[in-house]
């Protein structure tokens, strides 16, 4: 018998983090020919080109899927998103894969999930089984109902999606592969403000990261996406007047992204930020190394709940983002609020390092997924196990 041609789709930045560690181990897998399909905003320049660092990576893109249509609202993702189920239908016949990997909750996921489903392909879903609210919650779980294997990062997750009437021999608890990065990252030197600016680029004043920083990376919520200028400001304020040295990172493309960005232009122009620097991208494990040598992580990225739990650095969490999802003791969370924020973050930051939490995972994640896709029986058809 061949070896199982395993499709893997990668929609934006987060989600290649969150798989990197099993992409290198199914490629290396004898029993497994890694497929991957990078399409969306992993695509585009404003989001990163999250496509150069996977190719950097030493990943061949088997497939490009251009389907992000202009606008980050409600009405450009649901069109995004049938742009994306038409043009993966035609990479599905051409690949002709034995199963397809999908990841986490984002909008796009469901654009391959439901063709998946539709021409009869196996689907994997990774990290089902969360609790966070706002759209991802829906798509989650969707994406859930869609898949017929499912790779949950905890056990609560993977009782969640038993409880959904998923059969309890197709939910398997690996961990969360950006765990895996984490694991790694430790191991790391600590960056120079000689390197890491020079290399990495960005817009804003340098200074030397070994003295103490923060880390910001805060996203819309599709669900309140018309305040999310108002919602950003107020993390702004705040972070400006802490005077911590800040590497913030630019926002996923969500409903309410534009917010979010001229949110952070204007308060640029109209305020003085010597202490911010703000990335486009990072390479995963540069971010994630990024956040470990930082003081705390601020803003309402899952990164402060998943990585950050592991590594144990504070987390500040703003807003109703991450409502729900399960946490480690790293963890404040406080609402849109630049006084409450502003103390969150000094009291986070004044911490040092929390006890460290394995919730999402020990770091074999990757290694536990190719061994999985490599031996599960694959199968299409699905009836509830009420």
């Amino acid at each position: 018998m061949g070896k199982r041609k395993v499709c893997v789709v990668i929609t934006a930045r987060p989600s290649y983090s969150r798989i990197r560690s099993a992409l290198e181990a199914i490629q290396n897998h004898a029993g497994l020919e890694l497929q991957l399909v990078v399409a969306a905003s992993a695509l585009l320049d404003r989001y990163g080109s999250t496509n150069v660092v996977i190719e950097k990576d030493g990943f061949t893109i088997n497939r490009r899927v251009y389907m992000i249509v202009e606008g980050e609202n409600p009405v450009t993702s649901a069109k995004s998103t049938g742009l994306g189920l038409a043009e993966m239908a035609t990479v599905f016949d051409d690949l002709k894969p034995d199963v397809v990997v999908t990841i986490a909750d984002r909008f796009e996921t469901m654009a391959t999930a439901v063709c998946a489903a539709y021409m009869n392909i196996p689907l994997v879903h990774i990290q089902g089984g969360e609790i966070t609210g706002s759209i991802d919650e829906k798509v989650r779980h969707a994406v859930t109902k869609l898949a017929d294997l499912h790779f949950v990062s905890t056990e609560r997750a993977g009782e969640r999606v038993v409880r959904m009437g998923e059969r309890p021999d197709r939910v398997f608890v690996t961990g969360c592969p950006s765990i895996d990065l984490a694991k790694h990252a430790i191991a790391r030197p600590q960056m120079s403000v000689d390197t890491f600016f020079k290399k990495y680029g960005g817009v804003g004043d340098e200074f030397d990261v070994t003295k103490g920083y923060i880390v910001v990376l805060q996203h819309p919520v599709t669900t309140e996406f018309q305040q999310a200028r108002q919602h950003i400001e107020e993390t702004l304020h705040a972070v400006s007047a802490s005077g911590f040295p800040t590497l913030w990172f630019w926002p996923n493309v969500d409903a309410g992204s534009d917010g979010t960005s001229q949110g952070i232009r204007v308060f640029r122009e109209h305020h003085m930020l010597p202490n911010v620097h703000f990335f486009r991208n990072l390479p995963p494990d540069v971010f994630v190394q990024t956040i470990y040598h930082s003081k705390c992580l601020a803003g309402n990225s899952s990164a402060g709940i998943r990585e950050c739990s592991y590594l144990g650095v504070p987390a500040v969490n703003i807003g109703s983002r991450q409502t729900g999802r399960d946490r480690g003791v790293n963890v404040i969370d406080v609402e849109y609020d630049r006084h409450d924020i502003l103390t969150a973050i000094q009291t986070q930051a004044a911490l040092g390092r929390v006890e460290e939490d394995p919730l999402y995972g020990t770091g074999d994640a990757g290694k536990q997924i190719a061994e999985l896709l490599a031996d599960v029986p694959l199968t299409f058809e699905k009836k509830l196990t009420y």
